[in-house]
C-alpha cells in the first residue's frame, strides 16, 4: 500500500510510493480515532493517500473558511482532493492546498460523508456489473444505513467514558462513567451485536459481508467498532464471543481482517495503537457482563 504521510514525528512528505496520492486524510496525530474509518477504506481498495497530521494545518482547515472556502468545517476528519476542471469555485485566501499543492482543491468534512463520497470512487458499495443505476442508488443507502448505524455504536462507545461532558476529564466523570458502563455493557453492546448478526443472517449471499458478496464501507467501519470495542472491553468481548449468540458477527470481522490488503495494513506501523481516543481501556469500566 502506497501512502505519504505527514505529522508527528515523521518526515514531512514521506512518500511510501512513486505516485502521487488523489487524496489527502487530515487528522489529529496519536490515535486511530474517527480518521481511521477513512485510512480502512483507502487501505481495502488499494488507493495511494497522503495521511496528514499536522496540526497547524488541521487547524486551518477546520477553522478558517477563507483558507478552505465554503462550507466552513466544524471538525476532522477532513478529506482534500484536486477540484473538478469544470467546478466554478470561489476563490480562497490560500488559493491553493493547504498542504502545500499548487492545485486548488476541494475540501469534505464528518466521516459518513466522506466514506459516502468515497465508497462508489473505491469500489467499495457493493456495486455489480451491467446492474441499473437505480439498483445501485439504493444499494448504497443501505450501504451508508449500516455505516451510520455502526458510527452509533461507536459514538455510544466513546460517552461510556465520557458521559458527561467532553471538556473534563475522565477522572472528573469516572462514578457517572461506571455507571453509563453497566448500561453499554448489558444492553446496548447486544442490542446491536442482534442486529448486525441480523444482517448478516439475513444477506442472500451468505458471504461474512454487510451487503451483498465484496466489501463496502460498511464492513470496514463496523469491523474498526467492533475491534475498538474488542481492545476497550476485553472482558465483555471474551463473555461475548463465549455466549455463541452472535457467530456470524465475529466470524465477520475475521473474515475483513483476512483480506490481504487490510492484513498488511492491520500488521504495519501505519496502524495507530489504541489509547486516549474514542476506545479505551479502563479496567474499572469492563466486566464479564
Amino acid at each position: 500500500m502506497g501512502m505519504e504521510r505527514r505529522g508527528e514525528g515523521l518526515r514531512p512528505g514521506r512518500t511510501l510510493m512513486s505516485t502521487k496520492p488523489t487524496y489527502t486524510l487530515h487528522y489529529w496525530p496519536g490515535i486511530p480515532g474517527r480518521g481511521e474509518y477513512v485510512r480502512l477504506a483507502f487501505e481495502a481498495a488499494g488507493e495511494p493517500y497522503t495521511d496528514d497530521m499536522d496540526v497547524k494545518t488541521l487547524g486551518k482547515l477546520v477553522m478558517s473558511p477563507d483558507v478552505v472556502g465554503h462550507p466552513p468545517h466544524f471538525a476532522p476528519p477532513v478529506l482534500e482532493f484536486p477540484a473538478p476542471a469544470s467546478a466554478k469555485r470561489a476563490k480562497t485566501q490560500a488559493g491553493q492546498s493547504v498542504s502545500g499543492g499548487g492545485t486548488q482543491s476541494v475540501f469534505i468534512s464528518q466521516t459518513p460523508a466522506i466514506l459516502a463520497y468515497l465508497g462508489p470512487k473505491l469500489g467499495l458499495v457493493g456495486d455489480v456489473e451491467g446492474e441499473e443505476e437505480a439498483v445501485r442508488e439504493v444499494r448504497r443507502a443501505q450501504v451508508n444505513q449500516l455505516v451510520l448505524t455502526a458510527l452509533d455504536l461507536s459514538n455510544e462507545a466513546h460517552d461510556v467514558h465520557h458521559p458527561v461532558a467532553t471538556s473534563q476529564y475522565y477522572e472528573d466523570q469516572k462514578d457517572e462513567a461506571i455507571r453509563r458502563a453497566e448500561d453499554f455493557r448489558k444492553n446496548r453492546i447486544p442490542k446491536f451485536f442482534q442486529h448486525f448478526e441480523q444482517v448478516l443472517s439475513s444477506n442472500p449471499a451468505k458471504s461474512h459481508r454487510l451487503v451483498g458478496s465484496s466489501t463496502t464501507t460498511a464492513d470496514l467501519v463496523l469491523f474498526q467498532v467492533l475491534d475498538g470495542i474488542q481492545f476497550a472491553f476485553p472482558r465483555r468481548w471474551a463473555a461475548l464471543e463465549k455466549s455463541g449468540k452472535y457467530p456470524m458477527l465475529f466470524e465477520m470481522k475475521n473474515s475483513v481482517a483476512g483480506e490481504e490488503k487490510l492484513k498488511a495494513y492491520l500488521a504495519s506501523n501505519r496502524r495507530q495503537e489504541y489509547g486516549m481516543g474514542l476506545f479505551r481501556h479502563y479496567e474499572e469500566l469492563d466486566a464479564d457482563e
